[in-house]
């Protein structure tokens, strides 16, 4: 694997640190700016609704442009957006702030994921890809609570400055590994790239996203009230079970990424099944301590085990235009996040338990296996259907493997 996608991690890592920083630090952000609780929450939608506008947005109009420089380019601006948040002085400013670092997310993860997979031969595709993603599942290991333990004994702010730091250092990479020769342009420019959007099997592997990750936050999202009201954990615990999720995501990630490299399909269909059972299994799981953390390691290995094969999916159905689409399977991604956060809810408030959202997920889940099986029905029955672009569409240069 060429050394060039460490650089791709380091940004990943940066994006994944302050994408979930902000829920340890609602408290200290909600004092010092003297607003409520669940005003301060909605920092946290401003930067997903970021990730949801810029990832199509920025991919759509940076479809020219050298992806080497586009990659750059938005960790500048992730680098401006957690700076200005660090130094934003009311809670509107703030909420700017945060929805101008959520813009580039998407995008990166998008384009890096194509830059990614020109650098490797076929058959090492999928395991590029979890390598990038490698950076966001270890920002839940290390990053987001070393920067929360920063913001708690230094101030919120510094641990947006820390982030700042990170992007720096992103970009440093980026500039010093990421090669010319791989980051040409799209030959197809926007028209081509906007014509990944008409293909139903695209529709079909972004909707496989939203319900198979929206099966995840339907739990995960929930996952505090039930360990310390249906486990019995300490209040104090959580962090330390949390990293735990950010173990089992890790595992799962390069699992995953391993075994797309070999069937595709495969690793699909059984990361999604396994993600369902893991999720129909908590509200037995979540009797006792032990279980309890050993639940919330498996929930992170079975998710982030579709994770690479998504992406790589999505991309191979918008071939000769994959950076719009890959981009999109990001805003997939967040609204999962905010959709199945929502399912969950609902399970909750109709009184249904405390590890009711697991269930819903599960349902979730079992719904993403439905969608993957009709895409899969739709290639077997037309399988130039995948092929996005129009035929008189030049597809790109073909790339030397390091």
């Amino acid at each position: 694997m060429p050394l060039a996608l460490l650089a791709l991690a380091v940004g990943a890592f940066g994006i994944g640190t302050t994408e979930f920083v902000m829920m340890g630090l609602l408290p200290d952000v909600a004092d010092d700016l003297h607003i409520s609780i669940p005003a301060a929450g909605h920092l946290v939608s401003a930067y997903a609704l970021g990730v949801v506008i810029g990832a199509p947005l920025l991919a759509a109009l940076t479809a020219r442009m050298s992806r080497r420089t586009v990659l750059i380019a938005l960790m500048v601006l992730f680098v401006v957006g957690n700076a200005l948040s660090a130094f934003a002085p009311t809670d509107a400013t703030l909420l700017a702030a945060r929805f101008l670092s959520g813009l580039p997310h998407g995008a990166f993860f998008g384009v890096g994921a194509v830059v990614a997979t020109t650098m490797v031969a076929p058959e090492r595709k999928a395991r590029s890809v979890s390598l990038m993603f490698l950076g966001l599942t270890v920002a839940n290991i290390a990053g987001v609570p070393v920067a929360t333990l920063i913001g708690q004994h230094l101030g919120w702010r510094a641990a947006f400055l820390g982030v700042s730091v990170i992007g720096l250092a992103a970009i440093a990479s980026l500039a010093a590994l990421i090669p010319h020769d791989h980051t040409h342009a799209s030959a197809t420019g926007l028209r081509g790239e906007l014509a990944a959007l008409r293909s139903v099997p695209v529709w079909l592997a972004l909707g496989t996203t939203v319900a198979g990750f929206g099966a995840l936050f339907a739990a995960y999202s929930y996952v505090t009230p039930m360990l310390t009201d249906a486990a019995g954990y300490a209040d104090a615990s959580v962090t330390v079970l949390l990293a735990l999720f950010g173990v089992g995501a890790t595992i799962g990630n390069l699992l995953g990424g391993r075994l797309a490299d070999h069937s595709l399909r495969g690793t699909l269909f059984g990361g999604l099944t396994s993600l369902a059972v893991v999720l129909a299994l908590f509200p037995l799981l979540m009797h006792t301590q032990i279980t309890a953390a050993l639940a919330v390691a498996l929930l992170g290995t079975a998710a982030f085990v579709t994770g690479s094969p998504l992406q790589l999916m999505v991309m191979e159905k918008a071939q000769a235009a994959p950076s719009l689409a890959s981009s999109a399977n990001q805003a997939a991604f967040n609204l999962a996040n905010a959709g199945g956060a929502w399912i969950g809810g609902l399970a909750l408030a109709a009184g249904f338990g405390t590890t009711s959202p697991a269930l819903a997920g599960a349902l979730l889940a079992v719904l993403g296996v439905g969608v993957a099986a009709v895409a899969y029905a739709v290639d077997r029955r037309s399988p130039q259907e995948g092929r996005v672009v129009a035929a008189h569409v030049p597809h790109e240069a073909p790339t030397l493997h390091h």
